[in-house]
């Protein structure tokens, strides 16, 4: 019986979550990750309209080489359950956690719903990464906003400038 040896063992390929993949960065991020060769999988909100204008050109048509690397997802980070099938489901090597109510004149407006999305929708995700077992097999990104800086109090700001935060965003 022959051994696989690291030279001749497969490559696993890398499974990527995106949340907010409708949106700037997550078109550009699911460009980047296929041209790495990633397989895709994205959370989008159910709504009135499919907003996926962004990815449209990555996915839509069946003849394209994407078509089979991209999958969306219906599920919010509202939702802890949704987001466990999603993740237990597809069992993701990485999450881009690129969701969030990114508006600072509605997160004053919706502050509760800005916190639950912003802050309480990534705990969801860290919890659903922990009840699946995966906390050593996925890698977790957070993306943020320099909105935390806030009033800066020195320029340039680094890992130890302090946060004066000026909008529930």
């Amino acid at each position: 019986m022959a051994t696989e040896s690291p030279e001749t063992k497969p490559k696993k390929r890398n499974i990527a979550l995106i949340t907010g993949i409708t949106g700037q960065d997550g078109g550009y991020l699911v460009e980047f990750l296929l041209q790495k060769g990633y397989e895709i999988h994205g959370i989008i909100r159910r709504s009135t309209t499919f907003n996926t204008d962004r990815i449209n050109h990555l996915y839509e048509n069946p003849a394209s080489p994407n078509a089979e690397a991209i999958k969306l997802h219906y599920g919010d980070l509202n939702d802890s359950s949704s987001l466990l099938k999603i993740i237990a489901s597809i069992k993701p090597t990485e999450i881009y956690n690129l969701g969030a109510m990114s508006h600072v004149k509605t997160s004053f407006d919706l502050s509760e719903y800005t916190a639950d999305i912003n802050a309480v929708g990534t705990l969801r995700i860290l919890d659903a990464i922990r009840t699946c077992g995966l906390e050593k097999h996925v890698r977790f990104y957070q993306a943020s906003t320099s909105e935390l800086y806030g009033k800066v109090q020195e320029i340039p700001q680094s890992e130890t400038t302090p946060f004066y935060p000026r909008s529930p965003y």
